[in-house]
């Protein structure tokens, strides 16, 4: 296998990952949609920033030895649940609140949530230890003899984040055009408490999982 093909490749299952529904995509989405362009550019570059810090730690061993043992595993995955399941939460009682007291977010407050949707997007990723047993079982089989299993692992890992990039640009353009819509109360709160049931759910799934 030649770099180029392993880069290929690795393209492929990167595309079909990160294209496939899931949580990362719901973050994006409700960051979009509830906040704006910025908040979701920035839940997606959040979201990235973990691909590549698992892909990098896949490269130089860590996440195969936070895989490989079961107890750093554990702790990893009983921490990420339980941010999971308190940030949906947080999502389901300020929808509760809001509706209660039929009050909307105000400017100062979308503004300061481009650090914190960045920071959500990261946090979500790095707590997910799943990502890094992606990387560990995916990494090797595209490593080329002969080549550095830091560097390729490190622009296999950018690639990742490019396509990621793309995918998620797509997706916040296309909210941003239809957000006058989807800003509507009632498809406001359906996006926010789908997220936070989406989040609750994924946290309980992943507190659950053995590996």
């Amino acid at each position: 296998m030649t770099t180029s093909e392993a880069v290929v490749g690795f393209g492929l299952i990167a595309l079909l990952l990160t294209i496939t529904p899931g949580l990362d995509t719901a973050l994006v989405l409700r960051a979009a949609i509830t906040r704006g362009r910025r908040d979701g550019l920035a839940t997606a570059l959040g979201v990235i920033g973990g691909v590549v810090a698992w892909g990098a730690a896949a490269a130089v061993g860590v996440s195969a030895l936070v895989t490989a043992s079961s107890i750093a595993y554990a702790v990893l995955r009983l921490v990420g649940a339980a941010y999971m399941v308190w940030l949906g939460g947080r999502i389901l009682w300020r929808l509760a609140r809001r509706r209660a007291e039929s009050v909307s977010d105000d400017g100062p407050a979308r503004a300061a949530g481009v650090w914190r949707s960045a920071r959500t997007g990261l946090l979500t990723n790095l707590l997910n230890p799943k990502v890094g047993a992606f990387y560990v079982a995916a990494l090797p089989q595209f490593i080329p003899p002969g080549t550095s299993a830091l560097g390729m692992g490190l622009l296999l890992a950018c690639v990742h984040a490019a396509l990621s990039l793309a995918w998620f640009t797509v997706l916040v353009l296309g909210a941003n055009a239809a957000r006058r819509w989807l800003q509507r109360p009632r498809v406001s709160r359906t996006v926010e408490g789908t997220t936070g049931i989406a989040l609750i759910g994924f946290g309980a799934r992943l507190a659950l999982s053995s590996r």
